[in-house]
């Protein structure tokens, strides 16, 4: 069990006010809050070891370019990659997902088949539609049920010998539906399809295993998962990412530069090409160690008494709609109330300190789905509490007085 007051104290922005109410922070979904070992990881490197990496012999560099690595075997162990050099360094998800698209521009072409699903956030459908519109490949989509669950038999029939990548995401940010992702990989490399699972809204409520799961390739970002902006994953099996050509030219990913011909370097470097967010790898590195700390099965059963609340507390709310009631679901809980736009509600609770998220969450064809503009969408995490969700659930109600 988690001492929870103790756990809210390693975040400080939880103590402050917005509109002179207590902030009640509902948008992890979008970007979790940082503990204050993060805060502080951020300012000891600018303090004490600024350098750039890889280059310098002076000690300096050599101080930093230790603490990177280590932070990206932490990363490694953390998702059971088998290579540390399978783990590439990027700016997040969206990062990530256009570096695997860019690669397969050379794989792909006319008359290929890339799948992607219609739970997507736009960066894991946009890199593949640019790419078809440059190969001639074609874009096949996964449908849902009324649950916002994927529909597996209609998956298993858009599956061919023409399928080369399947893309996925792990956790669904719109409605917090969690895919059968494992059963989805097996099924994609029966017919020889690479698989990419996108991660970002996965990684802060499990720790994903890429080995058990067998995916080819796995993003996420680390701004979610307590870590700082700017930084992310991409997991590359060891095969695929020596068959992909380089995302980006330029330092760091060159073994020799001639006019003649320039020769790439050995994974990871290959595709790390110029100066990183140094200071954000080695804080990925601490985040991770912070929420190992914690225990993610701590987290998971936090984060499920919070789900199961939240959805009592506001179907009590006369006219409320949930959206997303698959059987598998992180704790996100997305709805609207009858004859009411989403934006109202939002703007209401939020001169109430509660900050939730409203809009299409940057998947419109999930939307599109439901025939709805946007939804209001309450991502919890686990440093939030019960008695937070009921002040949201009053203040909902408050809302829905003054608007109808």
């Amino acid at each position: 069990m988690l001492d929870i007051q103790k756990i809210r104290a390693d975040f400080p922005i939880l103590s402050e006010k917005v509109n002179g109410k207590p902030l009640i922070y509902f948008d992890n979904g979008a970007t979790s809050q940082k503990p204050q070992v993060v805060i502080d990881a951020e300012a000891k490197y600018y303090q004490e070891i600024n350098a750039n990496i890889h280059r310098g012999v002076h000690t300096l560099s050599q101080l930093a370019t230790d603490a990177y690595e280590i932070s990206r075997v932490k990363l490694q162990h953390h998702i059971n990659a088998k290579f540390s050099h399978e783990v590439l360094f990027t700016s997040g998800t969206t990062h990530g997902i256009n570096l695997v698209a860019n690669g397969f521009a050379s794989i792909l072409k006319p008359g290929d088949e890339v799948l992607v699903s219609s739970l997507e956030h736009h960066s894991n459908i946009v890199p593949w539609q640019m790419l078809c519109e440059k190969t001639g490949a074609v874009l096949k989509v996964i449908p849902i049920n009324e649950e916002g669950e994927l529909i597996i038999s209609e998956y298993e029939s858009l599956l061919s010998e023409k399928t080369k990548i399947v893309t996925v995401n792990h956790i669904s940010n719109a409605l917090g539906v969690i895919n059968p992702v494992k059963e989805m990989i097996a099924k994609a490399h029966a017919v020889g399809a690479a698989v990419l699972i996108d991660g970002a809204q996965a990684v802060p409520h499990l720790k994903p295993d890429v080995q058990d799961l067998d995916c080819d390739f796995y993003a996420f970002s680390g701004h979610k998962m307590c870590g700082p902006t700017g930084t992310g994953i991409l997991y590359g099996k060891e095969a695929w990412l020596n068959k992909l050509p380089p995302y980006q030219g330029g330092g760091e990913m060159i073994k020799e530069v001639t006019f003649e011909k320039t020769t790439y370097a050995d994974l990871p470097h290959k595709f790390e090409a110029g100066t990183p967010n140094i200071a954000g790898g080695i804080v990925l590195g601490t985040a991770v160690d912070y929420l190992n700390e914690v225990g993610f099965g701590n987290i998971q059963l936090q984060e499920k008494k919070l789900l199961e609340h939240a959805t009592k507390r506001l179907l009590e709310i006369e006219g409320l709609r949930i959206y997303g009631n698959g059987k598998n679901k992180a704790s996100v809980v997305s709805f609207n109330i009858d004859g009411i736009h989403p934006y109202d509600i939002g703007s209401i609770i939020d001169k109430l300190g509660i900050a939730v998220r409203t809009g299409h969450h940057c998947a419109q064809p999930i939307m599109n789905f439901f025939c709805i503009p946007g939804t209001i969408r309450a991502s919890f995490s686990f440093y939030n509490t019960k008695e937070e969700i009921d002040e949201m659930v009053e203040a909902v109600k408050k809302a829905k007085t003054m608007l109808s």
